[in-house]
C-alpha cells in the first residue's frame, strides 16, 4: 500500500472518532470557524501528524483557513460497548 493512501485511512478513523466526540461534546464544534478546514494533530501517531501537519501548511499556502486540532491520545479501539449478555428461553 503506498504511504499516501495509508495516510488517508488513517485519517479517515480518526475523523470518525473526531465526529464522535463532537457529539459528546458539541461546544467544541461552536470554536471552529465556519470557514475552516480542520486538520487533526494527534501526539500519539508521530507519523500522520507530520502528514496532517504538512496538509494544513498546504491549505494555509493556497490561502485556505485551517485549525489545527492537536488529540492527545485515544481510547483503545472497542467493537463493542455491550458489557454483558444472558439467554433467556423462549417460549414456543
Amino acid at each position: 500500500m503506498c504511504k499516501e493512501k495509508e495516510m488517508i485511512e488513517r485519517n479517515i478513523e480518526l475523523s470518525a472518532e473526531f465526529s464522535r466526540y463532537l457529539f459528546e461534546h458539541p461546544e467544541v464544534e461552536t470554536k471552529i470557524p465556519l470557514d475552516a478546514k480542520v486538520v487533526l494533530l494527534p501526539e500519539f501517531d508521530k507519523e500522520l501528524k507530520r502528514f496532517n501537519l504538512q496538509l494544513g501548511k498546504n491549505i494555509e499556502a493556497d490561502g485556505g483557513r485551517v485549525v489545527y486540532i492537536l488529540i492527545k491520545n485515544i481510547r483503545p479501539k472497542v467493537l463493542s460497548r455491550i458489557e454483558k449478555i444472558e439467554f433467556e428461553p423462549v417460549a414456543n
